[in-house]
């Protein structure tokens, strides 16, 4: 019996040590008390000679609890005897320590314990309708950060492995920056207007932390931890890749696969919330194969959805874009965010995107109707507006004889792009640069020629970029091999005639202290040599963009400083469409046409992407001064009748922010100069 008892103790020590502490301090202060009130009431000391054993355990206590009770049991101290006395001191002393300091210590112990427990995220959490983000990465904070401009009031929890504070640290940062940068433009825009008026407007408009955030430490693969932040309840979860580098080739990203079957576990059960969305970030192959295949054994009608999500493919693409049509960095990073204009989408009975803008546009001024498409058996119609309210609001469309002549037959300008330096998604910009040759590349003629000034080591990996025509040099150089570098960038602006986008890339799998260097060090090198080119030769009558590709947004400033316009932030884009994606589903599958070009276009163009077209070259005569309503209608029907339907979405001018339409068009007037870029919704 002995040994069970000294093993159970063995046990319940290792076990549940607080609680056996806690026994041990009640049960030694309950045989103290008792054995005080024994020895006051039955030893029949001088001054408790009448006292019972229950006076004496009352008096015990209250002694403890407060010496200055001592009066109960002797009266006088100056006329009691000694032994009384002592013993009286010696129950208070003893049951100071024993009794109110233990007592006390342990529930401050208790205390501590469940708010250091709350603070690592122990305790359940009960909570619906919001965003779950599992893991960290680069992408993670502008996540966050775009959900300021959400209209409501939205609410985060952020399950990570380690570094709970550091994270919340950044996200903090990165809010603050974002509220302080909008304010002061808001300040900005209303300095004109008279005091009332102005602190009024900046009160109404002025942007706070409207997000709940909650980073919690835990185990993302624990269905316990998972189910403790309400999962079954969150509108969408988001699942960030993990790798420290991105993968470049081979291998996969098993704990990306790991994450998403717990996740989709507990999200298709019966007891889960309805039409919940999990999006997963992926980087390789082998890990869109896994995803795809329990995307398929995962999927049931009114549950969860699983949205994988090729961040490698995506960046690739975005930026092969922006070196095509430079203008677009500026138009999609307010049309990928929750900022200004933007996407919008909504179940819709009609089927034929014809009929479906004709029918918009017959009673309608305050959003663009794009397309339409069928997702998963459901019709949804798109369009662009400036808040989903816009789109319901109907108003009198006034009949105008106003048109445009759009030119036939026409075809993209030839571009001359240069690559310097490499970085994961070299390869999937290479793709976009032949799917876009495919589509607008006719027989006999070049619309696209890239020269690649790379390391011998990238080159290699990426096997010299052999088999892609457009592919017309390679020059192998070192960041530090600036003679070389010089040369190639000499002969480019000597020997082309044409337009020339300058895309320098900044290494994501370089140390954490080299992150951008080599891109800042090739900005200097372009940099210099157009100023050197501009004193001694003719640069005049081509447009020469810089595109600067940045991981760390500290280093945008830099860049800035160089009179370079077009900086993309690596990741901000997939991170801007990561935050629509978890609110509106069906936006994801616009974004893949958008970023998509045909590359069999003979029978006929199925997706439709944004184009910035030259004016002068898009339309057969310079349109006439008119308002944003009539100029979209006039575009829509001329398109409709070359049976490729566009619709405007703005314009850009040199040197000025992009025009997006937004709002009540009828009063945003149109006037274009023949060398100012229409941007238009279109398939070709």
């Amino acid at each position: 019996m002995l040994r069970k008892i000294k093993e159970w103790f063995s046990i319940q020590l290792i076990k549940n040590p607080g609680r056996i502490v806690l026994c041990t301090i009640l049960i030694f202060n309950i045989v103290f008390f008792f054995a005080s009130a024994g020895i006051i009431s039955s030893f029949s000391l001088e001054g408790t000679e009448h006292m019972s054993f229950f006076e004496a355990a009352f008096c015990t206590i209250t002694m403890v609890l407060d010496a200055g009770c001592i009066s109960y049991v002797v009266e006088d101290i100056g006329q009691a005897g000694v032994a009384i006395t002592i013993i009286c001191l010696l129950i208070v002393i003893i049951g100071m320590i024993s009794f109110t300091g233990a007592v006390i210590g342990y529930v401050t112990n208790c205390i501590s314990d469940f708010i250091g427990s709350a603070n690592a995220g122990k305790k359940s959490l009960r909570i619906s309708d919001h965003f779950v983000i599992l893991g960290w990465n680069n992408r993670a904070a502008e996540i966050v950060n775009d959900m300021l401009y959400s209209r409501t009031k939205e609410k985060i929890v952020i399950l990570v492995p380690s570094g709970k504070e550091q994270i919340e640290k950044e996200i903090d940062e990165r809010l603050s920056n974002t509220v302080e940068r909008e304010n002061a433009a808001l300040k900005a825009e209303c300095a004109g207007l008279p005091f009332f008026r102005r602190v009024r407007a900046c009160a109404g408009r002025k942007m706070k932390k409207r997000i709940l955030i909650l980073v919690r430490e835990g185990d993302i693969y624990s269905a316990k931890q998972l189910n403790d932040i309400s999962l079954k309840t969150a509108r969408s979860i988001i699942i960030l890749s993990n790798d420290a580098k991105p993968c470049i080739s081979g291998g996969g990203n098993a704990q990306t696969i790991k994450t998403l079957m717990q996740v989709a576990d507990i999200t298709g059960g019966q007891t889960s919330a309805d039409n919940q969305k999990i999006i997963v970030e992926i980087t390789d192959e082998w890990t869109w194969d896994i995803v795809s295949r329990i995307s398929e054994a995962k999927k049931v009608v009114g549950k969860c959805s699983i949205i994988p999500v090729r961040i490698n493919k995506i960046h690739g693409q975005i930026l092969a874009q922006f070196c095509l049509m430079p203008e677009l960095n500026n138009v999609y990073s307010e049309l990928f965010s929750n900022k200004g204009a933007g996407f919008y989408s909504g179940v819709s009975a009609e089927e034929d995107e014809g009929h479906l803008i004709e029918a918009y546009l017959s009673d309608h001024n305050c959003a663009i109707p794009v397309t339409c498409s069928r997702i998963d058996g459901t019709n949804f119609a798109f369009w662009v507006a400036g808040d989903q309210k816009d789109i319901g609001m109907t108003s009198e469309v006034i009949r105008s004889d106003y048109q445009v002549g759009i030119r036939s037959g026409y075809t993209a300008p030839k571009k001359t792009v240069v690559m310097l330096g490499h970085n994961s998604t070299s390869r999937d910009i290479m793709d976009c640069f032949a799917a876009y040759c495919a589509e607008w590349q006719t027989e006999g003629s070049s619309i696209l020629d890239v020269v690649v000034v790379d390391s011998p080591d990238s080159l290699a990996r990426a096997g010299h970029y052999a088999g892609y025509p457009f592919h017309i040099q390679t020059v192998e150089a070192d960041i530090y091999d600036k003679d070389i570098i010089y040369s190639a960038l000499g002969a480019v602006l000597d020997q082309t005639s044409n337009d020339i986008s300058i895309l320098i890339l900044s290494d994501d799998t370089a140390p954490q202290e080299n992150i951008d260097s080599d891109a800042l060090a090739s900005l200097v090198y372009v940099r210099d040599m157009i100023d050197r080119k501009k004193d001694s030769s003719d640069l005049s009558g081509r447009n020469i963009d810089i595109v600067v590709e940045i991981i760390n947004p500290k280093h945008h400033d830099i860049v800035k400083s160089y009179s370079v316009d077009n900086v993309v932030i690596s990741n901000r884009y997939i991170s801007k469409m990561i935050t629509q994606i978890s609110e509106v589903e069906s936006i994801f599958d616009l974004y893949h046409n958008l970023l998509t070009y045909d590359t069999d276009a003979s029978g006929g163009y199925s997706s439709k992407e944004i184009y910035v077209k030259r004016v002068g070259d898009y339309f057969s005569g310079l349109p006439g001064k008119t308002t944003a309503d009539r100029f979209v209608r006039a575009v829509f029907r001329a398109s409709k009748a070359q049976n490729n339907i566009t619709m405007a979405l703005g314009y850009v001018r040199t040197g000025c922010p992009p025009v997006i339409f937004r709002g009540d068009l009828t009063v945003i007037p149109v006037e274009l100069r023949e060398n100012d870029r229409v941007i238009l919704f279109t398939a070709h």
